[in-house]
């Protein structure tokens, strides 16, 4: 991001998306990744075959080309990321 837009988003508003892109997107979504694999004894973690075939197909897939359902997930987290705008 160049410096132009850095001053002129709201500093708090830039800490609330820093923080949701951590503790919410990144973070919410290892702990539920990791919920649906196996942590080996080793210290290793293995993801299960039906979602390595889940989510290479969504990571692969342009958001146009997904099904409704998916694209509501999307949008939900859009509506998220929206919110940290409504200061109120």
């Amino acid at each position: 991001m160049n410096e132009l837009w850095i001053r002129i988003i709201d500093k708090d508003i830039r800490e609330r998306l820093a923080e949701y892109s951590h503790d919410l997107a990144w973070s919410g979504w290892m702990k539920y990744m990791f919920s649906k694999g196996i942590f080996n004894p080793d210290g290793t973690w293995t993801m299960p075959q039906w979602a390595v075939e889940r989510w290479s197909m969504q990571m692969n897939t342009l958001y146009a080309e997904l099904p409704e359902a998916t694209k509501k997930s999307d949008l939900d987290e859009a509506d998220k990321i929206i919110g940290i705008f409504d200061k109120e």
